[in-house]
């Protein structure tokens, strides 16, 4: 197969590694790519925006299949207009989208067909969020609606800190992403992410994953895109996946094909279990970073064909195996990371990893030859281990190797699972 991956982050490094393994692979090009993909694809300097010049693209190089990485085409409609020019696509389509697109909408999705999650009220003016935050009290949590590259949900511990999350959001801080406002209830619990495979008629369950999103140890510090994950979730029992898929990811199947938005893609779902059972967050509609580069090293099956199962309406011919061993992976960011960083600093030298372990590049390009860092996450040093506690040596093990002075990471991921060992 001739497949072109869109993305230039750690999550498309992690998907690049792993369908450049597949035999069915013939040719295989990324855009744009950074210098870890440029390992397993031919980068592209195509402008993913312009989705005409993707599909030309995509017409001259005799392209089968394009999986794409990120939500912002995704959003944006990339898969339908790809699907008008009859080529395969792994992604919903914008409508279907608008799960990762809104947060009201899937709120609302959820009101309609009973799907556990926090009770909600949506806002697109600042006084009357307002009098609702000082009604309802803290926490709180107060969420941009649209996309914020995963900075735009604030868990407000008290009512004036939601206030000025209401402030940040109306007066532009996350652009037009924070022109409506969905105030929702505190879940207290313990935070998941659960993946599964949906072609709009049948779901595959793929694995669990917990992320670490504040940026200090002791998870303190803002929130941020995600600085570490590991996999599985100890906390996402058999019992535990059996239930999210019968009351949170079956009904959303159901009520997205019955609202004429059938999904086809992957369902990344934020959950906190809670007292009650599993409560939907908010879902993701492609894979999560820094979550899909430990999915990735403990998938044992060939990528390939499940992304293509999903884009056929084949999902229920196919499994997908797992390795039992779990994955942790570390994010090395730009200092001054989520405000301001300085850009294009020098990393000097990346270890080669050993079986099992491998250093994703997430933002990073060439200058004048060199390697710098162009992003605020910019490297994730991952490896897999019989027991989270060995993959998190490993990995701090491996992080220790890397010659990057701007860099800093957090020295404690996988904690609660480590803890959970002893």
């Amino acid at each position: 197969m001739r497949v072109l991956l869109i993305g230039s982050g750690g999550r498309e490094h992690a998907l690049a590694w792993k369908l450049a393994q597949s035999p069915l692979m013939t040719e295989f090009y990324a855009a744009p790519g950074n210098p870890g993909i440029a390992e397993h694809a031919t980068l592209a300097a195509l402008d993913v925006d312009d989705h005409d010049a993707v599909v030309a693209f995509c017409k001259e190089k005799s392209i089968d299949f394009v999986v794409v990485g990120p939500e912002a085409p995704l959003v944006a409609g990339i898969a339908d207009v790809l699907r008008a020019a009859d080529i395969t696509v792994f992604g919903p389509s914008a409508a279907a989208a608008q799960l990762e697109g809104s947060k009201g909408f899937t709120k609302d999705i959820c009101a309609r067909y009973d799907i556990p999650t926090g009770a909600y009220q949506r806002f697109n003016n600042g006084p009357k969020a307002k009098a609702y935050v000082r009604a309802q009290g803290a926490p709180i949590v107060v969420k941009a609606d649209g996309l914020a590259a995963g900075k735009g949900v604030t868990v407000a511990m008290t009512v004036d800190e939601a206030l000025a999350a209401i402030d940040d959001c109306f007066e532009g801080a996350f652009g037009e992403a924070g022109a409506e406002v969905v105030i929702e209830a505190y879940l207290d619990g313990e935070e998941a992410s659960f993946f599964c495979l949906c072609d709009g008629k049948h779901a595959l369950a793929l694995a669990t994953a917990q992320d670490h999103k504040r940026v200090g140890d002791g998870d303190t510090g803002p929130n941020t895109g995600g600085m570490g994950a590991y996999s599985p979730a100890p906390v996402m029992t058999p019992d535990m996946v059996e239930r999210t898929m019968k009351e949170i990811i079956e009904p959303t199947m159901r009520g997205m094909a019955e609202s004429g938005h059938p999904f086809s893609g992957v369902f990344f779902a934020g959950l906190m279990i809670t007292a009650k059972g599993p409560e939907l967050i908010e879902y993701n509609v492609r894979f999560g970073d820094p979550e899909c580069q430990v999915l990735m090293m403990r998938l044992k099956s060939d990528l390939l064909p499940l992304l293509v199962a999903c884009a056929n309406g084949t999902l229920d011919q196919i499994t997908a195996e797992w390795r039992d061993d779990p994955a942790l992976t570390v994010v090395m960011a730009s200092q001054g990371y989520p405000g301001s960083y300085a850009k294009n600093t020098p990393i000097a030298a990346l270890p080669i990893g050993g079986e099992g372990e491998k250093v994703f590049h997430a933002g990073t390009g060439l200058k004048d030859g060199a390697l710098v860092a162009t992003g605020g996450r910019v490297l994730n040093i991952t490896a897999t281990g019989k027991t989270v506690g060995e993959a998190k040596e490993r990995v701090y093990a491996l992080a220790g190797k890397v010659k990057w002075d701007n860099g800093f990471y957090r020295n404690d991921i996988g904690w609660r699972a480590v803890e959970r060992e002893k």
